[in-house]
């Protein structure tokens, strides 16, 4: 097993980092970056998934694809494509946990700081029950002697500790009452945030429902796990889960308390669909995808009194990107049809990706590529791209030959662990056989520019602090946005259509 990339706080310094030029230099990035500031501004509200921000969102990349004399290509002959979906939330107001000591004390648990679950209408809106703690829950760790009772288990998330489909399974198997998931602090890859933004599950309406298991599937912050079993207890547990030791199976002196506010609701929300039409004869039957999401988180548990996530680089920037490519393209064209797809629901589940392929506006068979655009920090110079979905197809042979040039070194992702292969839009493409790649920004281990995406990833990712006043390297920015341009016009110019790796 091993741990890449531990830093010290000291490591996050001023010093360390190169000064950043405070606005773009040339035409095409000021423009991209007038853009983030239109659709990452509060009049936005976040573009949650369905609110009235996205809508507005959808409106104005409507009227931009509109501008640039794209030709509709959603339902109906329009520019959408309405995904319905089904929540469930767990409401804040309402809503309470407690730690229940054998002298009637109760310790209480702040939700979404101190812990979080999975919202579901198939858990009980009310238990208390004993808890036990199983060490990694892997299923020869979970018996049936807690049976009835909230299971407490190390939620690891590197090579070699069970997973949290292994947990969930091991503890439905023993007729657990509810499983209680320790963030893993050792997984650096990905240090655990806190607070969540919000307790939600949103799904497509209609469609093959993933069956919900009866008992409540909570997360839990590591601070917080005093309150459950003691403090000298809880130092010891996360010693030897952090290092990868065995992990004694204990009973916990108290008994958890919940109570659930909890409400569902239908609704719909968009993706945004637009054909450039191919100059080809032949070649304009084929269609390449260009894609980024919309939606972000809107309003969530306020972090350091700003209750706002406005998804200034997740995902508003490589909207602009799009927007910027139909602009500067529009007069010449390509050979083969480029479809513009922003998608919903991406913060959700990749929801508005998996109802456009299960769906599509044009039949997959012609679909040649999804050219993805998430997950992009542009903090430092370009020279390294991981490339998502390298070894799935040939578009991997497109993105080396025009990162090359560049000086850009294209390697696979080194942190397998993140999964990410299957959190962005290009994940419902590869699962239907269709080429699709999604990028982000490289970086050597123990680098400044190491630090400088754990430092945003720390403070940032997921949270109201992705806004327009983070840091940015407009060069990088720049670099990126031209990488995007010429991969987008090799591979929809190209003779030979990009093809899966079998």
């Amino acid at each position: 097993m091993r741990v890449r990339g531990i830093l010290l706080a000291g490591l996050i310094a001023a010093p360390l980092f190169p000064a950043l030029a405070a606005e773009p230099q040339d035409a095409d990035t000021k423009a991209w970056w007038r853009m983030i500031r239109h659709i990452s501004n509060d009049a936005f509200e976040g573009r949650d998934t369905g609110s009235a921000g996205h809508a507005r969102g959808v409106d104005w990349v409507k009227a931009q694809f509109t501008a640039a004399k794209l030709t509709p290509a959603g339902d109906g002959g329009g520019w959408t494509q309405t995904v319905p979906l089904h929540e469930v939330r767990v409401e804040s107001q309402g809503t309470r946990f407690a730690v229940l000591a054998a002298d009637g004390t109760a310790a209480p648990l702040q939700f979404l700081h101190d812990l979080s679950l999975r919202a579901s209408m198939a858990v009980p809106t009310a238990l208390t029950a004993p808890m036990v703690f199983r060490g990694y829950c892997g299923k020869n760790d979970v018996t049936g002697d807690v049976a009835g009772k909230i299971v407490v288990c190390f939620g690891g998330r590197r090579r070699g500790m069970p997973g949290a489909g292994e947990r969930l399974a091991a503890a439905v198997a023993a007729g657990a009452a509810a499983i209680i998931n320790i963030d893993d602090a050792g997984f650096t890859v990905e240090p655990p945030r806190w607070p969540e933004a919000y307790a939600r599950s949103i799904s497509i309406r209609g469609g093959a429902a993933r069956p919900e298991p009866a008992l409540a599937v909570m997360r839990l912050n590591p601070d917080a796990l005093p309150l459950l079993m003691g403090a000298d207890a809880a130092a010891r547990v996360m010693a030897d889960a952090v290092a990868g030791r065995p992990l004694a199976a204990a009973d916990l002196p108290g008994r958890l308390q919940m109570v659930l506010a909890r409400s569902e609701r239908d609704f719909t929300s968009d993706n945004v669909l637009a054909m450039l039409p191919g100059t080809d004869p032949v070649l304009k039957a084929e269609v390449v995808v260009v894609s980024a999401h919309l939606d972000g988180y809107g309003f969530g548990e306020p972090v350091d009194g700003d209750g706002l996530y406005n998804g200034a680089f997740d995902d508003a920037a490589y909207v602009a990107t799009l927007v910027r490519l139909a602009q500067n393209r529009r007069a010449k064209g390509f050979r083969r049809s480029v479809l513009f797809a922003v998608f919903t629901g991406e913060e959700k589940g990749l929801l508005g990706a998996n109802w456009f392929v299960s769906k599509p506006s044009v039949p997959l068979a012609k679909i040649a590529a999804d050219i993805n655009l998430d997950a992009i920090r542009p903090l430092f110079a370009l020279k390294i791209m991981t490339l998502i979905g390298l070894e799935a197809s040939t578009l991997v042979d497109d993105v080396k030959a025009v990162a090359g040039p560049m000086g850009v070194e294209v390697r696979p992702d080194l942190e397998p662990e993140r999964g990410m292969i299957g959190r962005t839009d290009a994940a419902p493409f590869l699962r239907a056989g269709v080429p699709a790649v999604s990028f982000m920004f490289g970086y050597d281990d123990g680098s400044p520019a190491e630090a400088r995406f754990r430092e945003w990833y720390r403070t940032r990712y997921h949270k109201p602090q992705d806004d327009v006043t983070q840091p940015i390297d407009f060069v990088a920015a720049r670099d990126f946005n031209r990488f995007f341009y010429a991969l987008t016009a090799r591979v929809a110019d190209g003779t030979a259509r990009p093809a899966m790796v079998k």
